[in-house]
Formats: structure tokens, C-alpha cells, sequence
């Protein structure tokens, strides 16, 4: 498994932990929105990792946008959920480096 498609399961299981309706926006809120910079610094490590690896793009392409639209509140859980999903679902999808690099 590729580096990639480890930050993909890391920061799609961070996104859902955000997306739990009161407890994520109480613990983006209480450490001053400073969540949301973590979260955007690791989708750009996911992005630049997943483009090295030839992978899919789109769960980090989300999770940028996600980062810098979470503060408004019902839009920050909506986008969290489908970043969660995108990110959970391209990390299942094996990069295409580890597929030219696997014979059958």
C-alpha cells in the first residue's frame, strides 16, 4: 500500500470525525478553527502524494475546498461527510504506480 493511500484512510477517518454532527464543530470551534488549518495542510500532503503515485485526486481536491468552506456550520458538516466518503472510497482504489508495478 502506497503512502498515498495511507494519508487517504488518515485523513478520511479525521473528515468523519469532524463530520459528527455537535462534537466535531465544538472541538473545530474550541481550538479556535486551528482543526481546519491541520486539516487543510494534510489534504495538500495527500494531493501532492497521491499525484506522485498517479492516484486519484478528487477525495483531496474536496477536502481543500472542505478546509477553507468548514467554518460555516451546516455547510462544514455537509462537506466533511462527502469528503469523508470521497477519501474513503479513493483510498480503496489502488494507484496506478502499484498497479504497473504488480504482475498477475
Amino acid at each position: 500500500m502506497s503512502i498515498s493511500r495511507i494519508m487517504k484512510w488518515i485523513t478520511g477517518i479525521f473528515e468523519a470525525c469532524l463530520a459528527i454532527p455537535v462534537i466535531g464543530g465544538l472541538f473545530v470551534i474550541s481550538n479556535g478553527y486551528s482543526p481546519l488549518m491541520v486539516m487543510l495542510i494534510l489534504h495538500i500532503i495527500t494531493l501532492v502524494l497521491s499525484k506522485r503515485d498517479q492516484g486519484p485526486m478528487i477525495g483531496s481536491i474536496i477536502g481543500i475546498v472542505t478546509s477553507c468552506l468548514a467554518w460555516i456550520p451546516i455547510l462544514g458538516f455537509i462537506l466533511h461527510i462527502i469528503t469523508a466518503l470521497a477519501l474513503i472510497v479513493t483510498a480503496l482504489v489502488p494507484d496506478e504506480k502499484t498497479r504497473q508495478n504488480t504482475s498477475y
